[in-house]
């Protein structure tokens, strides 16, 4: 094993990616004080590889990634791979950054700061803040993307064996000794799992985390993503977080839990007097974000393949509608356990059409913003709906406020287009450069069917 150890300056970029530099671990300090070099175009950079065709940046200009220390995160090679001396790899250490001026300044197009801004507005309006988290879903793979999943082929083996049962504990099983390993590195990276669990599609498992305040709870995404990777390439597999591995199955969602709090951490979202519990303030913050559902996927669920995940009947957001407990609304609220104590706390909203194509800090900055929107104008909820909205008619469903999220990701694109707010969010160059990537990507995929564009995306993600 390398005695050289090194640790990674990183940013999630606006297609999902983590980039950035690594450095020698006696240098970390002085990266602390004054950052390292990135250059703008970086962030035209497409999930594919190359710059998108059409960008607000050229070759000039520079910038710097600094890092945040509170996202200081290592992982030792024991804790990863039960200490095999044949992995040939160190630590695992990174620190998650702002991408910033010269002069330290915020870069318009920062992703985190994008999210700072929009938790510093809300409590500025409402003195409320944000806890969070996001629940991510994932397929372990071995050799070619798709191949163990469907071919009868076990992850990470070479001798032909059917999926285990979903949700069963041998699938589960099978999966160790990577899920206890992922779940103590998860544990030493700071990132508080509570759990894993085998999911419904082949080789699938869940690993839900610990709320937390503001910009921590994206950062906790990437962190989440990139350790669990870090486990299975140990193990000869590959963790997939793609939104879609196979056109007939089930799809990986990134489900983004969210409450508010005052100042004094008070629960704000509940009201035992109104329906559902869910108080005045909640009401309207769940209606602004049920009235951007459009644009909001274009943000939050922004591949080519993410909308084939978010139809009825998936488990996953086949409509666009506020529900209690159940699993094809876009937003739910989850159920209210007597045996774990006080509601108040309980409740919460969870946002279920994300997934880990989207940066989170745009996809929860966004969300953030379309609630407080939906305060500002006063909206009204619709009443939530006790059955499949599937079988309403279009006339029912209109009369009951429920609708659909965009077909495709162009129809994601244009609605972001069409809302001026969402867009405005964003200002003209990050809008520009986001628009290019995903531009860009569905050139990529523009003559692929939809299982190929599949395969495509299981690589990438």
């Amino acid at each position: 094993m390398s005695s050289t150890e090194l640790v990674a300056v990183v940013c999630c970029d606006l297609g999902g990616i983590v980039r950035g530099r690594s450095l020698l671990s006696t240098e970390l300090g002085e990266a602390l004080r004054a950052g390292v070099g990135w250059v703008p175009a970086n962030h035209s950079l497409t999930p594919h590889g190359p710059l998108a065709a059409r960008t607000p940046f050229s070759s000039t200009g520079d910038l710097r990634l600094l890092p945040d220390p509170d996202t200081h995160m290592r992982v030792e090679a024991e804790s990863i791979g039960s200490g095999r001396a044949d992995t040939g790899a160190n630590a695992l250490e990174l620190v998650l950054c702002d991408i910033v001026e010269l002069d330290g300044t915020p870069w318009e197009c920062c992703p985190r700061r994008f999210l700072r801004d929009a938790l510093a507005e809300l409590e500025r309006e409402l003195g409320a803040r944000v806890v969070a988290s996001f629940e991510h879903e994932f397929q372990l793979l071995g050799g070619d993307p798709g191949a163990a999943a469907f071919s009868g082929e076990a992850a990470g083996t070479s001798s032909p064996e059917p999926p285990a049962a979903p949700f069963s504990l041998e699938a589960q099983r099978r999966a160790e000794p990577f899920a206890a390993e992922a779940i103590g590195a998860l544990v030493e990276a700071g990132t508080q799992p509570e759990r894993i669990f085998a999911e419904f599609a082949p080789h699938q498992l869940e690993i839900p985390v610990e709320a937390t305040e503001g910009v921590g709870a994206a950062d906790r995404s990437v962190v989440l993503k990139e350790v669990v990777r870090e486990v299975a390439r140990r193990r000869g597999m590959r963790a997939t977080f793609t939104p879609l591995l196979h056109p007939e199955a089930p799809g990986n969602g990134a489900h983004i839990h969210l409450n508010l709090i005052d100042a004094d951490g008070a629960p704000l979202l509940y009201d035992a007097d109104r329906p559902d519990c869910l108080s005045e303030l909640g009401s309207r913050f769940a209606a602004g974000i049920l009235h951007h559902a459009g644009a909001l996927t274009a943000l939050c669920a922004p591949s080519p393949v993410s909308s084939a995940r978010l139809t009825p009947h998936r488990w996953s957001a086949g409509a666009v509608r506020l529900a209690r407990q159940d699993r094809e609304a876009l937003l739910r609220i989850p159920p209210l356990v007597a045996l774990a104590g006080d509601p108040a706390p309980q409740l919460h909203l969870e946002y279920r059409g994300a997934d880990a194509a989207a940066n989170p800090h745009l996809a929860l900055g966004a969300i953030v913003r379309a609630g407080l929107a939906g305060v500002r104008a006063g909206l009204a909820l619709p009443p939530t709906l006790d059955r499949d909205p599937a079988h309403l008619d279009p006339a029912e469903a209109k009369r009951l406020g429920v609708a659909t999220l965009p077909a495709s990701l162009e129809d994601a694109l244009q609605a972001l287009a069409e809302d001026e707010v969402v867009r405005g969010w964003l200002g003209t160059t990050l809008y520009e450069a986001y628009l290019g990537i995903k531009q860009s990507e569905l050139d990529a995929v523009a003559e692929l069917d939809l299982g190929e564009v599949c395969k495509r995306y299981a690589a990438i993600y």
